[in-house]
């Protein structure tokens, strides 16, 4: 079964410049991962500071080795000085129970 998440932080003021470019990068090397499937990175309309980045994986396996990649621990050491948050607040998804009924 595919791992989904949303990573959800806001960026400090002064820092903006700085987080796009460090999560540019980020993303080009996740993508590169054999077992990521997305990694979409958005920021609110309403509030261009604050980030969501859409992540799937192939599986939990897949997810395991993402979180224990040489190049998480670079990232979000320097992430979490720019960012209001302790850390990226994530939030796991799956989708709805299939209800055998359709409309």
């Amino acid at each position: 079964m595919k791992k989904t998440l949303l990573a959800e932080f806001t960026v400090k003021p002064g820092f903006e410049d700085r987080v796009a470019a460090l999560v540019a990068d980020f993303a080009r090397t996740v993508r590169s991962e054999p077992g990521n499937l997305v990694f979409d990175v958005y920021t609110k309309e309403s509030d261009p500071r604050a980030y969501w980045i859409f992540e799937v994986y192939r599986s939990e396996a897949a997810f395991a080795e993402h979180i224990t990649a040489p190049h998480g621990g670079p990232f979000n050491t320097e992430l979490v000085g720019m960012i209001e948050e302790d850390g990226s607040v994530l939030t796991f998804l799956t989708p709805p129970a299939e209800t055998g009924t359709h409309h």
